[in-house]
């Protein structure tokens, strides 16, 4: 995959400039967002012609009275019992919305893993591992950064474990 920068401001988000910055080679996809969309990950999916195993959403947990953010295929759940596991917590429910934007910066529908606000602790399901690709969002709805999975990783400082149902 071909390093793909983006000169047009409409794509440039905290996201991509992280990636930009990082050197890791990424290609960004838009589309046109439909508010009544019911999933934002399968609506990203559907519109790009792409694998919903292949686009991961970005979700924001409470462990332990910690913000935590988990990255899981769409076409699956977070199994909240093995996040905590997997950041030694005891007990995990997802994060207010209020503060899961506040802390990432992003609105619900475009949280990306990547250029958040504030470090937080990150898991990447070990799906992610399978693909040569991934999609996550790219700090926007209706638009979305393909990368690595190693590179997502490494850029979020994630550690990687089986949290995803289905």
């Amino acid at each position: 995959m071909a390093k793909k920068k983006q000169k047009q401001q409409s794509s440039a988000t905290p996201a991509t400039v992280a990636a930009t910055r990082a050197g890791v080679p990424f290609t960004t996809h838009a589309y046109a967002h439909d508010p009544a969309a019911p999933s934002y990950g399968e609506e990203a999916a559907e519109a790009l012609g792409l694998s919903p195993g292949q686009v991961f959403k970005t979700l924001v947990a409470d462990v332990d009275g910690a913000l935590t953010v988990a990255v899981v295929p769409v076409s699956g759940s977070l199994d909240l019992k093995a996040l905590a596991a997997a950041v030694g917590g005891k007990r995990a429910a997802m994060a207010d919305p209020a503060a899961a934007e506040r802390a990432t910066g992003y609105v619900l529908g475009g949280i990306s893993p990547l250029g958040q606000r504030r470090e937080l602790p990150t898991v990447v399901d070990a799906s992610a591992a399978e693909r040569e690709t991934v999609c996550v969002s790219a700090g926007r709805r209706g638009l979305e950064i393909e990368l690595a999975p190693a590179d997502l990783v490494a850029l979020t400082g994630a550690r990687t474990a089986p949290i995803a149902r289905g």
